[in-house]
């Protein structure tokens, strides 16, 4: 995923209130500057860093200034967000892509095809009862899954 659109998703939990300290967005921008000042003139620098715009503002206009200039400042104001605070960065929404339920979703998947495999293996000695347990496990299934194991277990009766 782009950093630009990373950023596009991120923005509104980095600017809400208590996200971010002042000290903190000052480390960054300081850093973003110092670094690397073709993202950060000494003069943009100052207006992001002065303490009589509020704090809320002063980000918002950061985010956007780094969105306009392009994905690699905004990888870089990334960098300078792990650098300086990792125990946000690591909450970042566009961090989190897979949810646990993703994960148990696979571990079923491939649960499953080990027992097809197993039960379909021509050299294990498996129980007729069995193979028929999982044809009609097919029922449970999606339609084109459910069209597989059919056409599996066809194919497997014709062949004993």
């Amino acid at each position: 995923q782009p950093y630009y659109d990373r950023l596009v998703q991120d923005a509104p939990f980095l600017t809400s209130n208590g996200r971010l300290s002042e000290q903190l967005v000052d480390k960054i921008t300081l850093q973003l500057n110092r670094v690397y000042p073709q993202i950060l003139t000494n003069k943009e620098a100052e207006k992001f860093r002065n303490p009589k715009t509020p704090l809320q503002t002063r980000l918002k206009e950061l985010l956007q200034h780094l969105q306009k200039k392009g994905d690699r400042d905004c990888q870089e104001f990334y960098r300078a967000l792990q650098n300086n605070a990792d125990q946000l960065y690591i909450t970042l929404p566009s961090l989190k892509k897979w949810s646990p339920v993703f994960f148990l979703s696979c571990f079923s998947v491939a649960a499953g095809l080990a027992l097809l495999m197993y039960c379909f293996s021509p050299d294990a000695k498996v129980a007729v009862g069995t193979r028929k347990v999982v044809g009609f496990s097919a029922i449970g299934f999606g339609r084109h899954v459910r069209n597989i194991l059919i056409a599996y277990m066809e194919d497997t009766s014709r062949k004993t």
